[in-house]
């Protein structure tokens, strides 16, 4: 990951030095999904050790990275320097790109965005559209199966899921997840989950997670520690593995007639982080998503997802579990309950 320093700019701030990171006391610990009703889950290992994991972890600075620079270039490759992994414009879905395009119009609404996405469950505000293309996913597979087979130093992408690739270790955060985030998740999310911090998404913790035959296949039913999740499916063959979605973690027991959603390539599931959701038996063949959980501080910083307390933050590195020190605007987490 590219360290950048806080810098001012009129209206913000922008993220340009060195951030420290925090970790919250109630058992929310490093990149955490929660199973509701189990107690904390043990701390997380790399392959290679022990990781911390004490409190809630804390970005350093607060306020929103600004941004809007395009996609290719940033975090170190140069515009059109043909990058297979840095997602140019041609690299993204037309509807995805037409949906976020009209999200940052003058008088952008919800009913004319939901006319751009299908909407998986009214219920539930679980949406779906095509975020990249056929040709690009299969390039950042390649890009991941080189790094899994590679001798380098390899964490778990959270402490449910045991097969995978956290994005910023492979180098990724700062050229595709950041710009992703940035110019396109944030306007688009803004319209759709304006009460769950949409508009003041300002870090995130992106990992790619595996499923095949000896390996992990399956995932029980937890919440995630993010405000907002988006779920891309990356291929490869497979069959079976369709998500589930229950109710709202807040909210009473809703598992009787989960909602499934099949997997199709290059295809974005959008969803509450609180969603309870798991993944059904993976029949044949592998599967591969890209998970990017998406954190607003102005929503964290009152009240943790996982522990649902006050965080009590500590010193880390990096976006930690996206809290900050210096609240920006916040929004009122009574509508999430």
């Amino acid at each position: 990951m590219a360290w950048r320093d806080w810098e001012a700019r009129p209206g913000k701030q922008v993220l340009c030095r060195p951030s420290l990171s925090r970790r919250c006391g109630g058992g929310s610990g490093w990149g955490r999904s929660r199973q509701p009703g189990k107690p904390s889950l043990p701390a997380p290992t790399t392959r290679c050790g022990p990781r911390s994991t004490a409190r809630c972890r804390y970005q350093a600075g607060g306020g929103l990275p600004g941004g809007g620079e395009a996609l290719a270039g940033a975090g170190g490759c140069p515009p059109h320097s043909g990058c297979v992994v840095c997602p140019q414009d041609a690299a993204l879905a037309p509807e995805f790109l037409a949906a976020a395009e009209y999200s940052t119009l003058p008088g952008a609404n919800l009913e004319g965005l939901l006319q751009r996405l299908e909407t998986v469950s009214e219920e539930k505000r679980i949406y779906r559209l095509p975020v990249f293309t056929a040709p690009f996913c299969q390039a950042l597979l390649e890009e991941l199966e080189h790094f899994e087979q590679s001798d380098l130093p390899k964490g778990r992408p959270n402490t449910m899921n045991n097969y995978g690739v956290l994005l910023h270790e492979l180098g990724l955060d700062e050229p595709l997840v950041t710009p992703l985030r940035e110019r396109f998740l944030r306007p688009l999310m803004a319209l759709l989950y304006p009460d769950c911090g949409g508009a003041w998404l300002d870090s995130h913790r992106a990992f790619v997670v595996k499923y095949a035959p000896g390996q992990d296949r399956e995932l029980g039913c937890h919440y995630d520690n993010a405000e907002l999740t988006i779920n891309v499916a990356l291929g490869k063959a497979f069959t079976g593995g369709a998500l589930y979605f229950g109710g709202f973690f807040q909210g009473p027991p809703a598992l009787v007639k989960p909602l499934e959603v099949e997997h199709a390539v290059g295809r974005g599931v959008l969803h509450r982080g609180g969603q309870l959701h798991g993944a059904r038996p993976l029949g044949t063949g592998e599967r591969w998503n890209l998970v990017v959980w998406l954190r607003a501080s102005a929503v964290r910083n009152r009240l943790c997802p996982m522990c649902c307390r006050k965080p009590d933050l500590v010193d880390d590195e990096g976006f930690g579990d996206g809290f900050t020190r210096e609240e920006p605007a916040t929004v009122d987490v009574c509508a999430l309950t």
